[in-house]
């Protein structure tokens, strides 16, 4: 059975989801306290919600080129990174630490979706490496740079 203009659907559905994330990010961030806290918060999420709105109404209005949409079998190769990325927005950044969760995070992802042989040692200390430099740069632009407040938990 086919869906008729499916890539148009999944356009609409996937840009709808992120337009009602970004707002949901944004009501956040307009309404913790701290203010202080959330002013990047603030900043980047009313940037995000701006531009989410416009690619939904574009897509809504079939103003968009979709290509030819997901199969089944690319939604499921997607899964994974969402599943680790909805257990990182939700439990590990707040219980672990914001930098502690976010190279957990990136490391899960980039041994999952990273094609270089698992079973040599060499690959390995690749995706070591590249994930400490991940950490040292995130560390560097969120702490030193842009001094933005980040949950700290058991590790910083």
């Amino acid at each position: 059975m086919s869906i008729p203009n499916l890539p148009r659907m999944q356009h609409i559905l996937a840009s709808g989801v992120i337009a009602a994330i970004g707002g949901w990010v944004a009501w956040i961030s307009y309404t913790q306290q701290p203010s202080e806290a959330f002013l990047f918060p603030r900043l980047i999420s009313t940037v995000f919600v701006v531009l989410a709105l416009w690619t939904f109404v574009k897509a809504l209005l079939g103003w968009t080129k979709v290509g030819h949409g997901l199969t089944a079998k690319e939604t499921m190769f997607l899964l994974p990174g969402l599943v680790i990325a909805l257990v990182y927005v939700f439990w590990a950044a707040k219980a672990l630490g914001f930098y502690t969760a976010g190279t957990i995070a990136f490391f899960v992802l980039l041994s999952f979706y990273d094609p270089a042989p698992h079973h040599e040692v060499r690959s390995w200390i690749k995706r070591a490496v590249i994930t400490a430099g991940f950490l040292l740069v995130m560390y560097g632009l969120f702490a030193k740079l842009l001094k933005v407040y980040t949950p700290r938990e058991i590790f910083f």
